[in-house]
């Protein structure tokens, strides 16, 4: 499956918004029958266009009302010292999110915390302990504006006949 058409991307919108529909559910609203929508979305799950499903949690109601942004500076950046500095920081389920970033740092963190103490600990004990870690700088949410996993789709469908 290398391109998408109307139908996929009605799907991969849906499933974007609320990925616990029933099938049945799912094809009423994206115009097709129960059997092509299944044969649809098992072709888009096969081709990695759809990579899993998961629950969104509130952190908040879990206890986790920290959320930091942590640059993270390597001391050096060669091969070995980098895999073994990400294998660290796969470990870690604090780091909820980590990026190669341009500019200033190496990595760019997303680091959930119940409260400052706690975060402050991890930082001390953990993250300034990781492999190859030169540097930490680290910012704080004052307040989510927006929060998605959604992404635009709006490009494909430009794309298609």
């Amino acid at each position: 499956m290398e391109t998408l058409d109307k139908f996929d991307i009605a799907i991969l919108k849906e499933l974007q918004t609320e990925a616990r529909l029933t099938n049945a559910e799912l094809a009423s609203r994206v115009g097709l029958s129960a059997a092509p929508c299944w044969r649809r979305v098992r072709a888009l799950e096969e081709s990695g266009f759809i990579t899993g499903y998961r629950a969104e949690i509130n952190r908040h109601k879990i206890g986790l009302g920290v959320l930091a942004f942590v640059r993270l500076d390597a001391e050096r950046n060669t091969g070995d010292a980098t895999r073994l500095l990400e294998e660290a920081i796969k470990k870690l389920p604090e780091i909820v999110s980590c990026h190669y970033i341009s500019g200033t740092g190496t990595f760019e963190l997303q680091v959930v915390a119940q409260d400052l103490e706690a975060f402050s600990k991890f930082a001390l004990q953990n993250l300034i302990n990781l492999p190859y870690v030169k540097d930490l700088h680290t910012s704080f949410s004052l307040g989510e504006v927006k929060a998605s996993s959604a992404l635009p789709l709006g490009h494909l469908s430009r794309n298609t006949t």
